[in-house]
């Protein structure tokens, strides 16, 4: 409940859906954290329950529960992906430090620099760390990530083989599910299946289905949907419209459709 509280604060002063959501990323923290606790204290009936219960809120309270602990966690899974082709170029370097810079302060996101540099230099320990995400997030929390990710990986143009492996394993290790991670590589990772995908039909549809299915999506996703909600939400809505454009236009060139 304090996450959406927290969340649906910020929007309303900030007018911000992505700071809207990363509030309420922090807040979802905190709700689940003393969930942990609670029922935690409940189990915990003899002395290895209690200093368990403890231990474990203990340890979220000084890391997890903190602001600071969100973009640590980001920070760590983007080096993930910005490392996962052999090489970090300047140009994810900047989308990540221009990410920060703008949700969290410059201050803020300066502290975090050096963490980013120890990830991208040394292993990273994804696998407790999805699996910390996968208990204190909510699946659209999680959900987002991955399309965060996903923006580091095609900010250079093109979302590589291994950058896709890397970003589907932190998606499996967070529990999303298969159909909710491919719905959203669609928008970044393309190729002939993804325009059908993008459309939410399939390669083997006639060509009266694929106008039909244009049709209605550019209807469900046109701009003028969300026209009375803040700039994040239009802007996220002219880019869905337009990646549904591209792929019509895609699969009416190769069909040699008119």
């Amino acid at each position: 409940m304090f996450g959406i509280i927290l969340g649906f604060l910020t929007y309303f002063t900030t007018r911000s859906f992505i700071a809207a959501f990363f509030a309420f990323l922090i807040g979802s923290y905190i709700d689940n954290l003393q969930r942990v606790r609670n029922t935690q204290n409940k189990q915990g009936g003899g002395q290895h329950g209690r200093r368990s219960a403890e231990d474990i809120y203990n340890y979220y309270q000084s890391r997890s529960a903190r602001a600071t602990d969100v973009p640590t966690t980001l920070m760590a899974l983007s080096a993930a992906v910005m490392k996962a082709d052999g090489k970090v170029l300047k140009v994810e370097l900047s989308y990540v430090k221009a990410f920060f810079n703008q949700q969290f302060g410059h201050q803020f996101s300066t502290e975090h620099l050096q963490s980013l540099k120890n990830y991208l230099n040394n292993d990273i320990p994804i696998t407790q760390i999805c699996a910390d995400v996968r208990i204190h997030l909510r699946p659209e929390s999680r959900l987002q990530l991955i399309h965060y990710l996903f923006g580091i990986a095609r900010v250079d143009g093109d979302v590589s083989a291994s950058e896709l492996n890397v970003i589907s394993n932190i998606a499996s290790m967070m529990g999303i599910p298969q159909a909710d991670f491919e719905s959203v590589k669609n928008m970044f990772y393309r190729n002939v299946d993804s325009d059908y995908k993008i459309l939410g039909i399939e390669e083997s549809a006639t060509d009266e289905e694929v106008k039909r299915a244009y049709r209605k999506m550019a209807v469900k996703f046109h701009p003028d949907k969300v026209a009375q909600m803040g700039e994040e939400f239009q802007k996220g809505a002219k880019e869905k419209f337009q990646k549904i454009q591209e792929a019509y236009e895609a699969i009416k060139k190769r069909r040699g459709m008119k």
